[in-house]
């Protein structure tokens, strides 16, 4: 599992940022609602990204770090879903459908996420100490890391990088937020979300670092 998530972070990384300019200018659905369960509520200033040149790239470049079967299938089953620009910052989500990839994972696997995300992001960006915590919206569990991050070769370019991932019926999900200031991730953090039906509310709580993952 710690394989396969640190290749999937350095493709969503990869992606986004070889994704440079917005998709016409097209500004983020109201809300973004996926067939594998989930909604996520973006504010309309940010617009929308096209990613889908850039994946064939980003998957070989996340293949070289993918060491096992399980992580070059989970590769090839990943989606990129919403994937959203404001100035500098970019919020981004990416799942993984279980009937695509053949296991169903649950919500004993998201403590190796935490074990995994860093290191996939430290092919794009020099980071500092992350923090983690877990914590619950409806009947799930989630999964959360923040981390302070420079561009690689670009030290005045820093980010506040905050992932944080479920288990659903269909699907693992991670939503990722690069932000470039406060209110950015505040978006981030702020956005409603409903998982699996659930009543919506905010994807990250003001108590998600207040739990420690186990």
């Amino acid at each position: 599992m710690k394989a396969f998530i640190s290749a999937v972070l350095l493709l969503i990384s990869g992606a986004v940022l070889m994704a440079q300019a917005p998709a016409s200018g097209a500004a983020a659905p109201h809300p973004y609602a996926s067939e594998l369960g989930f909604s996520y509520d973006l504010p309309s200033d940010w617009q929308v990204i096209d990613t889908r040149g850039n994946l064939p790239q980003a998957r070989e470049q996340a293949a070289q770090t993918a060491t096992t079967e399980q992580a070059k299938k989970g590769l090839a089953c990943v989606q990129m879903g919403l994937s959203a620009r404001q100035g500098a910052s970019v919020i981004v989500d990416v799942a993984l459908p279980f009937d695509c990839f053949g296991q169903q994972l649950s919500e004993s696997d998201l403590p190796g996420f935490g074990q995994g995300a860093s290191q996939g992001l430290k092919q794009s960006f020099d980071i500092g100490e992350p923090t983690f915590g877990t914590y619950a919206l409806g009947r799930h569990n989630l999964w959360i890391e923040r981390v302070k991050g420079t561009l690689k070769g670009q030290a005045n370019t820093s980010f506040t990088i905050e992932i944080t991932c479920a288990v659903l019926k269909k699907a693992a999900v991670c939503w990722m937020a690069m932000a470039a200031d406060d209110a950015a991730l505040t978006t981030f953090e702020h956005a409603a979300v409903s998982l699996d039906g659930d009543a919506a509310a905010a994807l990250v709580p003001a108590s998600a670092f207040n739990k420690k993952p186990e």
